[in-house]
């Protein structure tokens, strides 16, 4: 890939997309030796200035197939960039202080394309559970069932046997399904009903009488 230097350098030295930038030393190729050197991180590129107001970067490291590592007996703070395989260049950066050797190791580490597209395919893997979660169907709220629903004649005529009627009323599902098969005069109706209320009636006041009764006669 052909790299653009005017248009490089320009996009090396404008204010905008600094992902961090500062003062650390670097080990040099040829003479191996330590120089101070203004580092700026931009994306997956990590250009390197000999003066902080240069116009034009030394160098520049295009932060992609490698590692970050710490770099033991390289400094009293030393880390390095390692491109793995016969021929590739690593190179030796040493902070100033622990606090910002783990800051410059995290930010590269995290600024190749690579990790960029694994980061996201784990974000779009936290969405689709989210998602899912949110999209799972609420169940239906559970019902009271009122034991004086009409379903059927069947039914009703069964629930009929097992709930007694309260003084004063009479079990209509039982006289209309008796009923219902001939036709009956309104007379005959109304002396089926009242007969019936009023054996309700004395079977409750013959309960109330034995309710009111001293328990021990003295």
């Amino acid at each position: 890939m052909k790299i653009n230097e005017k248009n490089l350098a320009a996009f090396a030295t404008s204010p905008t997309c600094i992902d961090k930038e500062g003062w650390l030393v670097k080990k040099g190729e040829v003479n191996k030796g330590f120089q101070k050197r203004w580092f700026i991180l931009k994306g997956n590129l990590l250009f390197y200035f000999e003066k902080k107001t240069d116009k034009e970067p030394t160098g520049v490291v295009i932060l992609e197939g490698c590692t970050i590592e710490l770099a033991e007996g390289e400094g009293q703070f030393g880390f390095k960039i390692v491109f793995h395989g016969q021929g590739n260049r690593t190179y030796v950066l040493d902070a100033d202080s622990q606090e910002s050797m783990e800051q410059w190791m995290k930010s590269l580490a995290c600024a190749s394309i690579d990790y960029m597209k694994v980061m996201v395919t784990e974000l779009e893997r936290q969405l689709e559970e989210m998602e899912g979660e949110m999209g799972q169907p609420v169940p239906p709220p559970r019902t009271r069932h009122n034991p004086f629903n009409r379903a059927s004649p069947s039914s009703s005529h069964a629930r009929s046997h097992s709930i007694r009627s309260a003084p004063g009323r009479t079990d209509l599902d039982s006289h209309r399904q008796k009923n219902s098969s001939s036709s009956v005069s309104f007379r005959d109706v109304h002396t089926s009903f009242g007969r019936k209320i009023l054996q309700d009636l004395n079977e409750w006041k013959h309960k109330q009488r034995q309710l009111q009764q001293p328990l021990i006669q003295l």
